[in-house]
């Protein structure tokens, strides 16, 4: 069943005679529990892809549906309220706050929501425990390695137990061990039936993903169901 699906996707970059159009008419279906990963060349529209169904920009025209939700029908406080509620995140540059120890960085999305701060640690020690980053809750982001800095943002996005995962290059800016500890943890995330949306640049880091779309200027040149080695 498609948790997310997408018909006639237009996304456009400024306007006149310096008009960029990056999404080109694309249509796609993700179902629930499903790990996909996005891949294509650069320019060739993953991120923007990825931005427009995770409800982090506003697509130029075309219809999104997440989990049966129209979101292009939403106002900015409902389209706030759905990501907080239904969404995750994990993006390239980690995104912590320098100032705030692990355990604080992950709870963050809960205190939003009006969560009480002792009920809130409870989950976020669980959510560390989950990515094998307990004993670094009381760490701040510049004493954590750039692996664990991605883990502690994994652990802050599954802190809501979201109906879906999206991750922007989540290995981008990492070397080969930190980038398979967390492929490895996306994973174990997907075998708990996580679904999750992942943008990589990567062919290695497909081999556990159920299905590759790859983009060319915009649209979908192919989708692939990857068919996974026998344990």
């Amino acid at each position: 069943m498609a948790i997310i699906s997408v018909k006639n996707l237009i996304k456009t970059y400024g306007n006149g005679e310096v008009e960029t159009k990056v999404l080109r008419g694309l249509n796609l279906e993700i179902n629930s529990g499903e790990f996909v990963a996005i891949m294509g060349k650069s320019g060739a529209g993953k991120s923007t892809l990825l931005y427009q169904i995770s409800l982090l920009d506003r697509p130029t025209d075309g219809q999104v549906i997440v989990d049966g939700v129209d979101i292009l029908a939403l106002d900015e406080d409902e389209r706030t309220d759905f990501r907080l509620k239904h969404l995750g995140y994990i993006f390239q540059d980690y995104a912590l706050v320098p100032e705030l120890n692990a355990i604080e960085n992950v709870i963050i999305p809960l205190l939003m929501e009006g969560i009480p701060e002792d009920e809130a640690k409870k989950r976020g020690m669980e959510s560390l425990k989950e990515l094998g980053l307990d004993g670094k809750a009381n760490n701040r982001p510049n004493q954590l390695s750039g692996g664990e800095q991605q883990r502690v943002s994994i652990a802050r996005a599954i802190v809501q137990n979201p109906q879906i995962l999206f991750a922007d290059e989540p290995t981008a800016n990492l070397d080969s061990m930190s980038s398979a500890a967390v492929i490895e943890s996306l994973k174990r995330l997907h075998e708990k039936g996580q679904t999750i949306v992942m943008v990589t640049h990567e062919e290695e880091y497909t081999v556990d993903c159920d299905k590759v779309i790859y983009l060319i200027d915009g649209q979908v040149a192919e989708e692939r169901i990857k068919q996974k080695p026998l344990k």
